[in-house]
């Protein structure tokens, strides 16, 4: 229960201000997030998003500021099964009140095979750009 209380401390009621040529901004009060640059910052952000897995079927790695979801694609009942849990990080974001920015989203396959046609997965009614490689 200290932990809880301490963790609290460290996230509630957070003020910051910025230095612009020399000027500082008023104190304004932090609403949501971690102090950026923080150690602590990367564990809260994972202990909050741990619960992302849940009825997600596909493979999923968290990220200290994000996630890949990902599966091996043979048919076109995988290409359905990785848009439903996509649909799913959906419900999770809106259960949770994250928010998902489905234009820093990207679509990566990776295969030896030449493949012609796009697969269109789509974030929040967002078709996601496929690309080659990505960051």
């Amino acid at each position: 229960m200290r932990v809880v209380i301490w963790i609290r401390k460290f996230v509630v009621g957070r003020t910051q201000r910025f230095r612009v040529r020399g000027l500082l901004s008023e104190e304004v009060t932090v609403m949501s997030g971690v102090l950026q640059g923080s150690i602590l910052g990367p564990l809260l952000f994972l202990a909050y998003l741990n619960d992302i897995l849940k009825n997600i079927g596909s493979a999923i790695r968290l990220f200290a500021d994000g996630c890949v979801i990902y599966r091996e694609i043979a048919n076109n009942n995988d290409i359905k099964r990785l848009q439903i849990d996509l649909g799913r990080l959906e419900e999770w974001a809106v259960e949770t009140g994250t928010k998902i920015n489905p234009g820093k989203s990207k679509a990566v396959s990776f295969t030896r095979a030449q493949v012609n046609d796009l697969i269109n997965y789509s974030l929040l009614d967002q078709v996601i750009e496929e690309v080659s490689s990505c960051k």
